[in-house]
């Protein structure tokens, strides 16, 4: 007799925007793994994206809806951060435009994803997620 494989243990697992965290750090960590001296950029990007993941998590777990949006709040955070820590790799050098604009392209799905999980738990209003797209018609001079 063959015992199926549990595809999931908890709930979070289950939600697009946790596997889409977990592809973002997979995407990082492929980045991260170029730089091989001591970086704070390189220590604030890691702790970023796995902070959006472990918030969703988290947040997921609550029972309240009001502390599920406090740990997606937090998640949103972590996701600026770290677009605002590709933009210094960027300028760096330590990454190119395309590898700014998938990672970027990722994070703004994780914002959609986790203002939808907010607002599918709360009352709050928040602007459309269409305010989140990227616009890739400003030149980097």
């Amino acid at each position: 007799m063959s015992e199926k494989k549990k595809e999931y243990y908890f709930d979070h697992e289950k939600l697009n925007v946790y596997k889409k965290a977990l592809a973002f750090i997979q995407f990082t960590h492929k980045i991260l793994s170029r730089i091989q001296y001591k970086s704070e950029i390189k220590d604030q990007l890691d702790r970023a994206s796995i902070s959006i993941l472990l918030n969703i998590a988290e947040g997921n777990g609550k029972f309240s809806s009001k502390d599920k949006c406090r740990y997606f709040d937090i998640s949103i955070g972590s996701t600026l951060e770290s677009a605002a820590c590709l933009d210094v790799l960027f300028i760096k050098n330590i990454i190119n435009e395309d590898e700014k604009t998938i990672g970027k392209e990722m994070l703004n799905e994780i914002v959609a994803m986790l203002i939808g999980l907010i607002k599918s738990n709360s009352d709050r209003v928040y602007e459309d997620s269409e305010n989140y797209k990227l616009d890739n018609s400003h030149s980097h001079s």
